[in-house]
């Protein structure tokens, strides 16, 4: 089998050393989920924690589950439990400053782009204002949708709820996001959402 054909599965349960092929594959995503949420330096911990944690429960991994994305989000979100303060500490700091932990390198012409910007700014500031006073559980489902790119059946995996609830959760989380920014920023409601 070659290293492109193993599948995560393969990796979490196979010999010890595959198991670093996973930290290839997804520390960066995690670092990138997890630096936006409490910054830099507390997401490198954070990243290398979840993938001790992930190793020490490799033996319990469902082999039916090929894809480990969820599973590794899912040890990372329940990690960043124990860094709320720091989390809300850092969404504030972000409201105040606008500035996105992980933005571009700034190479971009301001006189070009000075209305984009302050736009996307105040967004950026307002988001982080709803985010901080966004229930933790709410905030956890949306941020693992959004910037992880879970999607539903991955989000209910991940965080070990119903398919229903995680609709319900994601529906809220949007309204609230809707009610606060500006309308072209504002998540659209999906045919997905309700409900449940």
């Amino acid at each position: 089998m070659t290293v492109t054909e193993r599948s995560d599965a393969f990796l979490v349960t196979g010999a010890p050393e595959l198991f670093g092929e996973l930290f290839e594959r997804y520390g960066g995503w995690l670092y990138d989920f997890s630096a936006r949420r409490v910054g830099r330096q507390l997401a490198e911990d954070l990243v290398a924690e979840t993938f001790l944690v992930a190793f020490s429960l490799r033996d319990r991994y469902d082999t039916s589950v090929l894809n480990a994305r969820p599973w590794l989000f899912g040890i990372l979100t329940n990690l960043l439990r124990k860094h709320h303060r720091a989390e809300v500490r850092w969404l504030r700091a972000l409201e105040k400053s606008g500035t996105d932990p992980l933005g571009g390198s700034g190479q971009h012409n301001f006189a070009d782009r000075a209305n984009e910007r302050l736009d996307a700014l105040a967004a950026t500031q307002a988001l982080a204002g709803v985010l901080a006073a966004m229930p933790h559980d709410q905030r956890n489902l949306l941020l693992l949708h959004v910037w992880a790119g879970l999607d539903y059946p991955e989000l209910a995996s991940a965080l070990g709820l119903a398919p229903g609830t995680v609709r319900s959760r994601l529906h809220r989380a949007k309204a609230r996001l809707r009610a606060a920014l500006p309308a072209h920023y504002a998540p659209a409601t999906s045919a997905h959402e309700g409900h449940a």
